[in-house]
């Protein structure tokens, strides 16, 4: 049975009425156009940080218009003479919290869950995302589209100009009603304003509480909308002894508009392995670690796909496709058609063929996803979600080498974002093991200006098989054997959290929370749980203080080291431990940032002491200097040993112009024995096209692990005709 819960507060809604422009206009940020002085204005922005009770403190002014291939948006921001501005970088996709900011909210399906962020800082440095599942978990930032804007200074107001091709964005043309809202972000007075009112416990992007924008005739049709994106790569890797070993590759995307709302995308002989690294971080769980997809060709509508499950339980991860053990499987090509067929209704169908690989053992796999989803009783929505790995013996389908999963999901929003659900059933389908083959979880939020209450439950079976997907609590490492096996696993994750407003010039919110995670296994036994007590003091000048104690109860399965390192593998059996933690986070709008934090408690059958800092520079606006430092020291009785353990991360970014950019990184991680240098060198020389001039290093400190070190010169050129 599915239920809509429909408990909802009154929700103010404004309306902007847009005018269709014939006058051309130059993207100047001076508005000298006719046009500002005859279209509506969108003004009187409300505070929504630190409350959402307050008028603006610094007026902003927004006018809109249109022609037959673009949106334009400018905006006026009226500051205090003189005032100085506080900008992150000139980066792309800066964070808005730190850095004076103008943001523009755009669902143009009126569903109120999906939709565009496109945002300017006072120097001009742009910044857009995907908002997905209603902006209620940010957006993704590694979606990245054209479009132009440009910003004046003057002494007491900065204006920006912006222009949204039609083409950028997905939309269902003849539909005459948008949502939008504006944001700007002050920092320096520590306001956060809205021109359609958001509550302060919700996200300013909730596309709950945007405004309505009114076309004056439907928006037009766009023309056919085709990219093509080819990419170069070439350079070279040397290991010990000095053996160069010589590589390039190239390939490319497509992206077509099938309909104004729909997106086939294309890719050949794909360069997977882009000019990113992922950042290193010590590891002491003993599962494996999630880490993010940065590839192009997955990141459009990649919600579609991704959303299905939990974030621990996921049907399908694309960082399985192409990349097996840490190493790259050559992809041959990938098709995949994403988007909406109606306001309700998105689908989306992705099938991908990658090579095999002698070298790891792997024969040629195929690999398909579809997904669909109804929008029903308002913001939730029902999912179905099907995915295949089909194998290969040789050119032959093997009939005895596939995994496929079925599944259904249910998420729930209410109208006022106050209820948040999710609900999903999945099933896997393998050559034998199909029973207890199925994976079901329940998640289910409530959340007002002072209370926020979590529930969340997760059933995984124990031949439940998600090849394609990420489900990692459900593997148990044997070390003695070095045999890996699977278990059915429960798992329980209540919480509570109460925030108190003093009356206080300085301090702005105390948070009391209550956080439980049991996991436990078929028979109801429990092998891992956690109560945590935590308090957070929150400052106006965005300073935070925050200490808690956990209680810690695990039941080792197999005897294991439990620092990941070195020391003598703990015997099998139960263990109690607790722990204490403070942490204090300075003031995020000052140009030196930094923060601390240590937690000290008994660890197993031992101690263990960790304490964490970063240190952060800003060199407005060009660039910043930080360092983050991480140790932890493990103190365990005879015959266990010690372990220190210790990461350290320098990383330098500097943003020249707004279109070069240079970031260089060191990771020294004596977990794994390595220290890993990275610089990077990025212009754009066109819009969305660069070129990247890479170096890698990689020290062990170990004699017997390889150095390695390499330079990649890679083009990537999007070309629009």
């Amino acid at each position: 049975m599915l239920i809509s819960l429909s408990f909802s507060q009154e929700i103010s809604v404004k309306s902007y009425h847009i005018q269709q422009t014939n006058e051309f206009i130059t993207i100047d940020g001076k508005l000298n156009e006719t046009i500002w002085s005859t279209v509506e204005v969108a003004n009187d922005f409300q505070q929504q940080f630190p409350f959402d009770t307050s008028k603006a403190k610094n007026k902003t002014d927004v006018r809109v218009t249109y022609d037959n291939k673009a949106i334009y948006i400018s905006a006026v921001c009226y500051e205090k003479p003189g005032k100085k501005y506080i900008v992150e970088s000139l980066r792309r996709d800066f964070g808005f919290k730190r850095s004076d900011c103008f943001n523009v909210y755009i669902d143009p399906y009126n569903d109120k869950v999906n939709g565009f962020l496109f945002g300017v800082n006072p120097f001009g440095s742009q910044r857009e995302g995907l908002i997905e599942t209603g902006g209620n978990f940010d957006a993704n930032y590694l979606w990245d589209n054209k479009w132009v804007s440009a910003v004046t200074r003057e002494t007491d107001k900065w204006t920006v100009e912006m222009k949204i091709p039609f083409k950028t964005i997905r939309y269902k043309s003849g539909n005459s009603l948008w949502r939008i809202n504006f944001m700007r972000s002050t920092p320096g007075d520590n306001e956060i304003s809205v021109w359609n009112k958001v509550p302060f416990n919700f996200s300013n992007m909730s596309l709950a509480y945007t405004g309505e924008m009114l076309w004056d005739t439907p928006p037009p049709k766009p023309s056919f909308n085709i990219s093509i994106i080819p990419y170069a790569i070439g350079g070279f890797n040397m290991s010990a002894g000095n053996n160069v070993k010589w590589n390039y590759n190239f390939g490319g995307d497509i992206k077509i508009g099938v309909t104004p709302s729909l997106n086939l995308d294309l890719t050949f002989n794909p360069d997977f392995s882009q000019v990113d690294v992922d950042q290193q971080v010590t590891n002491l769980t003993r599962f494996s670690l999630f880490f993010p997809e940065r590839r192009q060709f997955f990141l459009e509508n990649s919600d579609l796909f991704s959303r299905f499950g939990f974030t621990k339980i996921r049907p399908f991860f694309s960082r399985r496709v192409g990349l097996y053990n840490g190493e790259q499987v050559p992809i041959i090509a990938g098709a995949r058609l994403s988007g909406k067929l109606s306001k309700k209704v998105r689908i989306g169908a992705m099938n991908i063929q990658t090579a095999g690989n002698g070298l790891l053992g792997l024969e040629a796999q195929n690999y398909s996803v579809a997904a669909l989803q109804w929008q029903a009783f308002g913001r939730s929505s029902i999912g179905l979600i099907f995915v295949n790995r089909q194998g290969f013996k040789g050119d032959t389908i093997s009939a005895n080498d596939y995994n496929r999963i079925i599944g259904i999901d249910y998420d729930l929003q209410s109208r006022d974002n106050k209820w948040l659900g999710k609900f999903f059933f999945h099933h896997s389908i393998s050559p034998k093991n199909n029973e207890n083959a199925f994976a079901h979880a329940s998640f289910f939020a409530y959340n007002t200006r002072k209370l926020t209450l979590v529930w969340n439950h997760e059933y995984v079976g124990k031949n439940y098989n998600a090849e394609t997907g990420f489900v990692p609590r459900q593997f148990f490492y044997d070390q003695e054997r070095d045999t890996t096996i699977k278990l059915t696993y429960w798992r329980l994750e209540p919480s509570a959290e109460y925030s108190i407003f003093p009356k206080s010039k300085k301090l702005y919110r105390i948070s009391l929370g209550l956080y439980n995670s049991t996991y436990a296994d078929s028979s109801f036994r429990v092998n891992d749980m956690m109560v945590r007590f935590y308090t957070e003091f929150e400052f106006y000048n965005t300073t935070a203080l925050n200490f808690n104690y956990s209680e810690y109860y695990t039941y080792l399965l197999f005897p294991i080291d439990v620092s990941g390192s070195t020391l003598t593998p703990l015997p099998a059996g139960p263990y109690n431990y607790r722990d204490a933690t403070v942490n204090f986070s300075g003031n995020a709008r000052k140009k030196f940032t930094y923060f601390g934090e240590v937690t000290f408690g008994s660890f197993f059958n031992g101690h263990k002491l960790s304490y964490t800092a970063g240190l952060n520079y800003r060199i407005q606006p060009f660039g910043n200097i930080g360092l983050n430092f991480t140790r932890n020291e493990i103190w365990l009785p005879e015959p266990y040993g010690e372990a220190h353990l210790m990461l350290i991360s320098p990383k330098f970014e500097f943003t020249f112009r707004k279109n070069i950019f240079w970031t260089t990184f060191v990771q020294i991680n004596t977990q794994v024995n390595n220290i890993n240098f990275y610089s990077r060198f990025q212009w754009r020389f066109a819009p969305m096209s660069d070129i990247f001039l890479v170096y890698s290093e990689n020290i062990g400190y170990d004699p017997a692990i390889e150095k390695t070190r390499g330079i990649q010169l890679k083009i990537v050129y999007w070309f629009t005709p």
